[in-house]
């Protein structure tokens, strides 16, 4: 539960150009120092002063923390919405690329949105759809019970489910709209990116890396 209302409170940033985005979400403050997640990884406590994966932390006041990558400073504040800043690369979602670096037990976490609204997700080329839990889409303010019913099979035996359509899903300056979805009454601690998401990209793979290219 702690997990979870943490994760709900991350932002997200590409930092750099396109080519090589990084993403740095700043998901909390422990004292006077940032609790940041670089690329997906596990979350990291950064004292000021300190750096973690060419992030250094120039100072932290409140829910902010002023950040340095690559010479360049920005301003991270607890709850933002996503953002994109950096040499190469404008406010919107006008990208076409999404680099993914690989996270503990090799999966593939990033930050992004959804309708506009901060979540945290996991690719699954598994899953055929975007899913995400009853708890996530009523925090999104997703009205979901309008959506078409049915019945889904999980770990825990068989739950309610409602097809949807979201209005967009983004993940770092990249979106797409008008993306299927299934809601879920069973417990999902993340939002699993599925095909009606990665789709629309062409997927490479390379050691730890995951590239999604967007079509056209």
């Amino acid at each position: 539960m702690q997990q979870r209302a943490l994760l709900a409170l991350c932002v997200v940033c590409c930092l750099g150009p396109v080519s090589m985005a990084q993403t740095v979400g700043l998901s909390g403050m422990l004292g006077g120092k940032a609790l940041i997640i670089v690329d997906g990884a596990t979350p990291k406590t950064v004292a000021a002063g300190d750096s973690y994966k060419g992030v250094k932390i120039i100072s932290t006041q409140g829910d902010q923390a002023v950040v340095e990558i690559s010479g360049k400073q920005h301003t991270l504040r607890v709850g933002d919405a996503p953002a994109s800043v950096g040499a190469g690369s404008g406010v919107g979602d006008s990208g076409n690329r999404i680099v993914l670096t690989a996270g503990s037990g090799g999966h593939f976490f990033t930050l992004g949105q959804i309708n506009g609204k901060s979540v945290q997700m996991v690719v699954d080329t598994g899953a055929t759809a975007v899913s995400l839990s009853v708890q996530d889409a009523q925090r999104l303010g997703i009205a979901y019970q309008s959506g078409q019913p049915m019945r889904v099979s999980t770990a825990n035996g068989v739950v309610s489910a409602w097809v949807i359509k979201l209005s967009s899903v983004r993940v770092g300056d990249v979106s797409v709209h008008g993306v299927d979805a299934v809601v879920s009454a069973g417990s999902m601690p993340y939002v699993l990116l599925g095909n009606t998401f990665l789709t629309h990209f062409q997927m490479t793979r390379a050691n730890d890396q995951m590239v999604l290219e967007k079509r056209y």
